[in-house]
C-alpha cells in the first residue's frame, strides 16, 4: 500500500518537474552553446522567477520522497 502511494507521488512529482523545466526553456536551443546568445548575464523576474524556485522545490520534495521509500 506505501509502496503504491509513493510510486504514485513519485510520478506525478516528475511529471511536474518535466512541465516546469520545459516552460523555462525560451528557445535557447543550441544557438546558446556556439555563442549565439546575447544575453551574458540577466536576473529572474515574475514567472521566470518562480518557475525557478519551482523546479528546485519539485526537485527537493522528490527526492526526499525517494529518500523515504528507502527507509
Amino acid at each position: 500500500m506505501k509502496e503504491t502511494i509513493y510510486n504514485s507521488i513519485q510520478v506525478v512529482l516528475s511529471i511536474l518537474m518535466i512541465v516546469v523545466i520545459l516552460l523555462q526553456q525560451k528557445g535557447s536551443g543550441l544557438s546558446g552553446v556556439f555563442g549565439g546568445s546575447s544575453n551574458v548575464y540577466s536576473t529572474k523576474r515574475g514567472v521566470d522567477k518562480i518557475l525557478h524556485w519551482g523546479t528546485i522545490a519539485l526537485a527537493l520534495i522528490f527526492f526526499g520522497v525517494a529518500l523515504l521509500r528507502l527507509i
